[in-house]
């Protein structure tokens, strides 16, 4: 009987397969007791120019443009929809930042305008201008994978923080705050 490399080529691969991974999660181990963070993505970004906005207005708000991500201090732009649980919890904590005095701006990220009106009508409206993105390509060259994101940007137009889930109390005072600390800026606070 003659030897068949085709009948042998399916454990091969499942083989090299569960090497591969195995190798991965050793390494994804090693990095977790160094004080890697695995779990959060990396932004593509944090010290780059903020890309240009295509925005449409979002019905009778003041339209966002690109000179708003410049000379205006620290600024916060985030990526927000009606659809989306989480940006519901962040808005209290937006909101709150917003009457400190901090630039927020927002866009709407792929809904339906009655639908933003109806979550703005809802919660109130902390955003200083809002954009549309209701075809997702502004959100596609800022590196936007879900909702809510946030991007802090300097005077210079550079983001100087990408923030990937909702801003709540415990993510502001936890990982936002110092972050933005490391890189050598703050908010203006909320008092308590």
């Amino acid at each position: 009987m003659k030897f068949n490399w085709l009948m042998v080529l399916p454990l091969v691969l499942t083989l090299g397969f569960f090497g591969v991974a195995a190798t991965q999660l050793m390494n994804n181990q090693d990095d977790q007791r160094q004080g890697v963070d695995t779990d959060s993505l990396p932004s593509t970004r944090e010290g780059n120019p903020a890309p240009p906005l295509d925005l449409g207005p979002l019905a009778q708000f003041e339209e966002l443009s690109d000179e708003d991500l410049r000379g205006n201090g620290l600024i916060i732009l985030n990526f927000w929809a009606s659809w989306c649980p989480p940006c519901r919890a962040e808005h209290p904590t937006l909101t709150a930042l917003a009457e400190a005095g901090n630039p927020l701006f927002g866009i709407n990220y792929r809904d339906q305008p009655s639908q933003a009106l109806s979550f703005l009508s809802d919660l109130g409206n902390p955003y200083d201008r809002i954009g549309a993105d209701p075809e997702a390509r502004n959100g596609r060259d800022w590196g936007v994978v879900a909702m809510p994101e946030t991007f802090f940007i300097n005077d210079e137009g550079i983001v100087v923080l990408h923030f990937r889930g909702p801003i709540v109390q415990r993510s502001l005072r936890n990982q936002v705050i110092p972050a933005l600390a490391e890189a050598g800026y703050e908010l203006q606070l909320p008092e308590e």
